[in-house]
Formats: structure tokens, C-alpha cells, sequence
């Protein structure tokens, strides 16, 4: 057997040999999979609170789009400050200034007739005579009886005389002196009586000529040569008709609602179909003052100077009356109005953009506008076309249109 010779080391590597090493430290598995783990956990906590709070986010947001698209926009408005000037038109008929019928005052025959319709006329020119054979009679008659009365009164008057002679020579009573006096004085009051049935007859037979009764024009003629004039009929017939022409008036019905505003002195302005384009002015004069219990109205008169033959009476014509503006009233559009149950309303829009329902008064209707005379003023923002569930207190967002006071 081989011995094995042993070699002799130096001292530190045969400590070195002796003292065992120490063990190399191995990583440990759990942690490293620990910080890893904390670390996808805190990521997956703060995606899931973002999510939270995103989608938080996008529904008050949507709540807030849904909510502020439920408020409706409303166009809007102001009311125009007082009413305009309004021009209303209504029919009118057209009188001359005086115009008669003219009829007989006394019975007879038509001898003749002057002058026809359209003729024109003077006052006191002859139209026509009547033929009056009994008139003409009787005033003869009557003449020759107020002769012998008065023949009888002189007598009268005379014997009177001769007897207060002899009375105041004592041939005759008292008595007989005043029987004749008496006499005397009735047979004056006789001669009277005669002498004005002469004046009667002699003024009808003035009345055989007829004449005009003023300047005009003869716009009727109901009579012809050799009729018959019976003057003493309950319903004569009208010989002539005489109208003037150089000033006319018209009458126009003026509604109720309107009577305050019509005032005389004002000016109307007339116009016809006949001719459209042409405009005539006119004075107001008078009017009744009181209004027809019929047809509620006033009767207004306008007189129209019509020297120029612009009109004819009996014409019918349009009258236009210039109306003020009203000063504590309002004017707004047709299209702002509200038809409901309880009556008219405008929805008016407050500061904090909420309607109030506001019943108002109509004064006129205008056609596009209507004038307002209570409920709301100039400072009122008022909505255009409301729909009809709007209701007092519902939110709207104001679309202003107009300015304040524009019409």
C-alpha cells in the first residue's frame, strides 16, 4: 500500500480549509411576486375610482344637457308704448244741404211747368202755374161782399153820428143813441172779418205760381200739364223736389266704442267707389250726443263744401275718421295672445326667466296688433306665439326678437 504523503499547507489557507464558508443567500420566490402584485392592485383600484368617477361625470353632465334641453326657447318681445293713430272707415250717406219737396197749396189744374229735373234754379223763380177757377171765384166773390159790408159800416157810422147829435139836443133817449154806436162797432168788426177772408183767398191764389224756395236744383218732377192739383188730400203728391249742391252733409254711424273719440271741429276725409283715388275732405259739425238704443251707435254729421260737384246727394260714401293715438294703453302683436277658458292672456316673462300668465283687456283690434288697455305695460317682455300648455311658473329661455318700444 502507497503511503500517501502528505503535503504541508501554509497556516491561512489551513484556516482557510478548516473554517467552513458561509452559505450564499438565495432569493426568496414570495417576494418577489409581492410588490408586483400591490402595485397592479393600485393601479387596478385607481382605474375602477376613475371609471366611477368619469362616468359620475358623464351622467350629471347628460342630467344637466337633459334637464337644461327640457326648458323650452320662447321668442320675445316688448310692447309698443301707446296705441297708433287709427283710421276707421264706415259708410256714410250723403243729404243735401237743404233740400224740400214741394207741393201745392192750392186746388186747380197744372197750366204749365218750367223747368225739369237738373235744372238749377234761383229763389223766388216761377217753377209753374196752376190754373184755380174757383179760387179765382170765390176771391171775387169775397172782394164784392167786403164792399157791401163796408158800405153798410159807413152807414152804420154815420146814423151813429146823427144820433149822439140829437142825443146832446135831448130829441132822442140814451138808449137808441147807443143802439146805433153798437151797430156801428159790429158792423166794423164785419168789415174786418170780410176784408181778411179777402187777404185768405188772395193768398191762395198767390199760390197758382209756384215758386222756388231757394237756390237749387230740381231733382224731381212729378207732375204734367193738366193734372189735376187736389191740395186738400191727406197725402198730396209731391210736385218738385229742390236740393242744394253746393254744400253737402253726410251722415255716417259711429260704434259706441269709438263715440269718445269723435269730436266736432275734426276733419274726416270721404271717398267712393266711383272714384277711388279721389279724396275729399270734411268737417265734422255735429252729432246727436247720444247714442241709438237700435243699432248702438252715434249719428255723426260731416258738412262738405261741393262747389265742385264732386258729389251728388243721396251718394253713398266712405267715411274716414282719423282716430288719436291712445296715451295709457299699449300696442302688441296679434300673435302673443292666449285663447283659454278663462279668458285672454299673455305670457310675460319674468327676470328669473319664469311666465306669468296675465289676463289682459283688448281696446282695438288692429288686424297684426291689438291695443291693450290693461294687464300689461311697456316694461313687460312678453313671449311670440306661446304654446297652449304653457302654463304660469314653466321656465323658458327668452329668445329676445324686438327691441323695447319698436313696433
Amino acid at each position: 500500500m502507497e503511503n500517501v504523503e502528505h503535503q504541508t499547507l501554509p497556516p491561512d489557507q489551513q484556516q482557510r480549509e478548516t473554517t467552513p464558508a458561509a452559505p450564499t443567500p438565495v432569493p426568496s420566490n414570495r417576494s418577489s411576486f409581492l410588490v408586483p402584485g400591490i402595485v397592479l392592485v393600485l393601479l387596478f383600484a385607481l382605474a375602477v375610482a376613475y371609471g366611477i368617477h368619469s362616468r359620475a361625470q358623464h351622467e350629471d353632465s347628460v342630467k344637466a344637457s337633459t334637464e337644461a334641453a327640457a326648458i323650452p326657447t320662447v321668442n320675445t318681445t316688448y310692447p309698443s308704448g301707446g296705441s297708433v293713430a287709427q283710421d276707421i272707415i264706415l259708410p256714410g250717406n250723403v243729404q243735401a244741404f237743404i233740400e224740400t219737396p214741394i207741393y201745392a197749396r192750392t186746388n186747380g189744374y197744372l197750366k204749365k211747368w218750367y223747368f225739369d229735373i237738373g235744372a238749377h234754379v234761383r229763389q223766388g223763380q216761377l217753377l209753374a202755374t196752376i190754373e184755380t177757377p174757383e179760387v179765382d171765384q170765390q176771391l171775387q166773390q169775397s172782394r164784392a161782399e167786403l164792399e157791401r159790408i163796408q158800405a153798410n159800416s159807413n152807414l152804420a157810422g154815420v146814423t151813429s153820428e146823427r144820433w149822439d147829435a140829437l142825443l146832446a139836443k135831448h130829441a132822442v133817449s140814451q138808449q137808441e143813441a147807443d143802439q146805433n154806436k153798437s151797430n156801428f162797432i159790429a158792423s166794423q168788426a164785419a168789415v174786418d172779418a170780410s176784408r181778411a177772408n179777402v187777404r185768405r183767398l188772395e193768398q191762395l191764389q198767390s199760390y197758382e205760381r209756384i215758386v222756388a224756395p231757394f237756390d237749387g236744383i230740381i231733382t224731381a218732377r212729378n207732375t204734367d200739364i193738366g193734372d189735376l192739383i187736389d191740395a186738400g188730400t191727406s197725402n198730396p203728391r209731391e210736385l218738385f223736389h229742390l236740393s242744394t249742391s253746393g254744400k253737402l252733409r253726410v251722415f255716417a254711424a259711429v260704434p259706441e266704442i269709438y263715440s269718445s273719440q269723435i269730436h266736432d271741429g275734426d276733419t274726416a276725409t270721404l271717398s267712393q267707389d266711383s272714384n277711388p283715388s279721389q279724396v275729399i275732405t270734411g268737417k265734422i259739425v255735429r252729432n246727436s250726443n247720444a247714442i241709438n238704443t237700435t243699432t248702438r251707435t252715434l249719428n255723426v254729421e260731416v258738412d262738405v263744401d261741393n262747389m265742385g260737384a264732386n258729389l251728388l246727394p243721396g251718394s253713398y260714401v266712405f267715411v274716414h275718421f282719423k282716430l288719436p293715438a291712445g296715451s295709457h294703453v299699449v300696442t302688441i302683436p296679434s300673435n302673443t295672445l292666449l285663447f283659454r277658458s278663462e279668458g285672454l292672456r299673455v305670457g310675460v316673462v319674468h327676470s328669473n326667466n319664469k311666465v306669468e300668465l296675465r289676463p289682459v283687456t283688448i281696446g282695438h283690434d288692429y288686424g297684426s296688433t291689438v291695443e291693450i288697455t290693461s294687464g300689461i305695460d311697456a316694461h313687460d317682455q312678453i313671449i311670440l306665439d306661446p304654446a297652449d300648455s304653457l302654463t304660469t311658473g314653466t321656465a323658458v329661455h327668452p329668445n329676445l326678437l324686438a327691441e323695447k318700444g319698436a313696433h
